[in-house]
């Protein structure tokens, strides 16, 4: 019999067509345009929630809406306002009070009614990953919320972001709220890859007790082992945005990373009129620097459990050296070998290191990208490229992680 051929290396992703995508996200971060407006007079609130109670899922009325309204009534209407005037610019109970509130009258009430079922979708199979009995086997539910977070349009100025359960716990809340800025409704494709960082990250860092100070604890002992104690303390101390990407990897794979480079240059692109990645990282920003960050994607990628995982992160890696010379971080340099090497070890970290507030697992052990997901996001790039409508349903096994993984992919890539 004549030798069996070595299997073909998988190829790398043509992704020439990023350009179109960070113009995409650019534009949608330069829009001022608005969500709904803040519910601010009491008495209306507690009047729209009352109606909100029989348009949403069971699971949400006695998790959220209905301890909400308990907090509310505590309140009274003159606590409410004084919630409110303590907290002008938004930032604390204020903020905490009316993004639960419009978390709960957007869906209800159906704002943005194509855009927020989807939004929803995305954000719920996002957490609900996380803590699948199949891949949690071995793992007690998060301490804080098996709820998937709700999630809302408005802020545009604050960009995505997330408030954990953690947070919205003080207002009666067993479910986090994740939020995008309106103009993502109809555009900002790769703002959407950003969901991954958002739930699969801070939710669910916000839902398990211990699990943020133990890799903060991880990653600064793997970088001094590796040799890079001068920024040990810059990564670990921001660990939450760190951890985040690496975890949004982890559960929408490599596109989650294209989409981290691509909507980072069309961010820096609408704020500073150039699309490349910040190559420094000050250290009074809670956010490591654009570069790091990519070249932490890159990481992270390398070590999921597809086959073309190399072929992707040296993508990554390529898009970053393009825009970073070197890396300053909190003012120690690293020239962009040592910012690879640093990365990889975070990234390792993260994603190997057993934690006692996961009895004993790590985050790559409880999720990751496998062949069988990419396989699901080729098939269904094939479906979104076709002429054909889209069918009435999808083989088992297919999730809206895999259709947004699809889509980014799809758009990024020429024709």
């Amino acid at each position: 019999m004549p030798a069996r051929k070595p299997p073909a290396a998988p190829r790398a992703p043509d992704l020439s067509n990023l350009a179109p995508c960070v113009a995409d996200a650019r534009a949608a971060v330069a829009s001022r345009l608005e969500g709904p407006p803040d519910p601010v007079s009491f008495d209306d609130l507690v009047a729209r929630l009352d109606r909100a109670r029989d348009e949403l899922p069971p699971l949400y009325r006695t998790a959220v809406l209905d301890p909400f309204a308990r907090t509310l009534r505590e309140l009274g209407a003159a606590g409410f306002r004084r919630a409110l005037d303590r907290d002008p610019r938004r930032q604390a109970t204020a903020l905490l009070l009316l993004d639960v509130a419009q978390a709960l009258l957007q869906a209800a009430e159906g704002t943005e009614p194509r855009a927020t079922p989807a939004f929803q979708e995305v954000v719920s199979d996002l957490y609900d990953g996380f803590l699948s009995a199949e891949d949690r086997r071995g793992v007690k539910p998060p301490d804080r919320g098996v709820v998937a977070p709700l999630v809302k349009w408005g802020r545009p100025d604050f960009g995505p972001y997330t408030l954990t359960v953690e947070a919205t716990r003080s207002v009666g809340a067993a479910a986090g709220v994740v939020s995008l800025p309106p103009s993502h409704a109809g555009g900002a494709l790769l703002g959407w890859a950003a969901l991954g960082h958002e739930t699969a990250g801070h939710d669910v860092l916000g839902a398990d007790v211990g699990l943020e100070p133990e890799l903060a604890a991880a990653v600064a002992a793997a970088l001094r082992k590796a040799g890079f104690r001068s920024v040990a303390d810059y990564w670990a101390d921001r660990i939450g945005e760190t951890a985040s990407d690496v975890m949004g990897i982890l559960n929408m794979g490599p596109a989650a990373a294209v989409g981290l480079v691509g909507y980072f240059r069309g961010l820096r692109g609408a704020i500073d009129g150039e699309e490349k990645l910040q190559a420094e990282g000050p250290d009074w920003d809670e956010h490591p620097a654009d570069a790091a960050r990519g070249y932490l994607a890159a990481a992270a990628v390398r070590l999921l459990a597809f086959a073309g995982r190399e072929a992707w992160a040296r993508q990554v890696e390529a898009w970053t050296d393009e825009d970073a010379p070197a890396v300053v971080l909190a003012g120690v340099r690293l020239s962009r070998v040592r910012a690879r090497r640093a990365a990889a070890a975070v990234a390792g970290a993260i994603v190997r290191t057993p934690m006692a507030s996961l009895e004993h697992h790590a985050l790559g052990e409880i999720q990751t990208w496998r062949d069988g997901d990419e396989r699901v996001a080729e098939r269904l790039r094939a479906t979104l490229a076709s002429a054909e409508p889209l069918p009435e349903a999808f083989e088992a096994g297919t999730y809206a992680a895999h259709a947004m993984a699809a889509a980014v992919e799809l758009a990024a890539s020429p024709g």
